[in-house]
């Protein structure tokens, strides 16, 4: 566990963090990215920090990874790419720098380490988990291995890499459904999210088995929820994420990853809209759809908003928090994890 105060003691001794308008004037470019959800007197507070990390990031030759769950000032103000946890895997092959960042959870930290052995990932904060990739073991993945023999097991990224490394391939969100679809037989195993499995069974014409896993954040939503809101505003476009359940999901307007209803946005651009997963994507996308009015109903995940720019100076500063994984581990992980990007590229999911 971080040392919080050891760390501020030590980023006071070689940074001046105090609010700065200065900082913030000078850095206005950035802010305007987020200027409809953070005010101008509160960027004064982050701009020495996301000062001090981009310049950091060069001296270290790091890129920032961001998932769209971290809040404005991480996703518009310090990260090199963003995305769902596709787009990032994907990106975690492409870039050139030497150090990662993974501003997310562990396992996409962990992912990106798979991709990237000979690179150094950083984890802000070892303490951002996820309670969807803590729900299953290697040993759950043989338990279904047992219980459906000759079934391909088809495992959600949202995973340790030890799970990953017991799978067939890896899925996410995004691709899902292609990829069950894919699989040769009947019957397909997917852990560790049910209502993933579920929904994904109610496209498929595979038999889906699967983990009883949940994700704490999609599954308070409930079809009561939605109804009530679109009878309070019937214009309103419900978007959800499919780790929500098959009640909510067939209350929805549109179901995808959070980059697909990041562009089902963009492309239709309703006067109102509500996205039915962790609220900060509503946050970050706001400002490059101004006409959209947005809903914010407003689950949050605890692992996510972990990661902080105090956090992600504090790492690069320090080069702590490194990710590591086992060699064996990590090489059928990424057995697992390429065959999905593979399968993905194919299928142009």
């Amino acid at each position: 566990m971080l040392d919080l105060a050891n760390m501020r003691a030590t980023l006071a001794d070689h940074y001046d963090l105090a609010p700065s308008l200065d900082l913030a004037e000078a850095q206005r470019h950035i802010h305007a990215r987020m200027d409809r959800v953070l005010p101008f007197a509160d960027w004064a507070i982050h701009a020495p920090y996301v000062a001090a990390i981009n310049r950091l990031k060069k001296e270290r030759n790091a890129v920032i990874l961001a998932h769209n769950y971290m809040t404005p000032d991480i996703y518009h103000g310090i990260a090199d790419h963003v995305g769902d946890s596709l787009q990032l895997a994907i990106k975690a092959t492409e870039v050139e720098a030497e150090v990662i960042v993974q501003c997310g959870v562990h396992f996409m930290a962990e992912t990106s380490k798979i991709l990237n052995p000979a690179k150094t990932v950083l984890m802000p904060d070892m303490a951002a988990g996820c309670s969807l990739a803590e729900s299953i073991t290697a040993e759950g993945v043989e338990e279904m291995r047992r219980r459906y023999p000759g079934a391909p097991v088809v495992s959600y990224v949202n995973t340790t890499a030890e799970v990953k490394a017991a799978s067939d391939i890896c899925c996410t969100s995004a691709n899902a459904l292609q990829i069950v679809e894919a699989m040769e037989g009947d019957t397909v195993i997917m852990t560790p999210d049910r209502y993933l499995a579920q929904n994904v069974a109610n496209q498929s014409s595979k038999k889906v088995v699967f983990w009883p896993g949940s994700c704490i954040v999609h599954e308070l939503y409930t079809a009561e929820d939605l109804r009530a809101y679109r009878a309070h505003d019937p214009e309103v476009k419900i978007l959800a994420h499919p780790e929500c359940t098959p009640e909510v999901v067939a209350e929805a307007d549109f179901t995808g990853s959070t980059a697909g209803i990041i562009k089902w946005v963009h492309d239709h651009k309703p006067a109102k809209a509500m996205l039915v997963t962790e609220c900060s994507m509503a946050t970050n996308i706001s400002d490059e759809l101004p006409e959209v009015d947005f809903a914010r109903p407003c689950n949050m995940c605890p692992y996510m908003k972990k990661i902080t720019l105090e956090k992600v100076l504090y790492a690069l500063h320090t080069m702590t928090g490194q990710v590591e994984v086992e060699a064996g581990v990590a090489a059928r992980a990424r057995v697992a994890v390429e065959k999905m990007i593979a399968l993905s590229r194919q299928l142009g999911v």
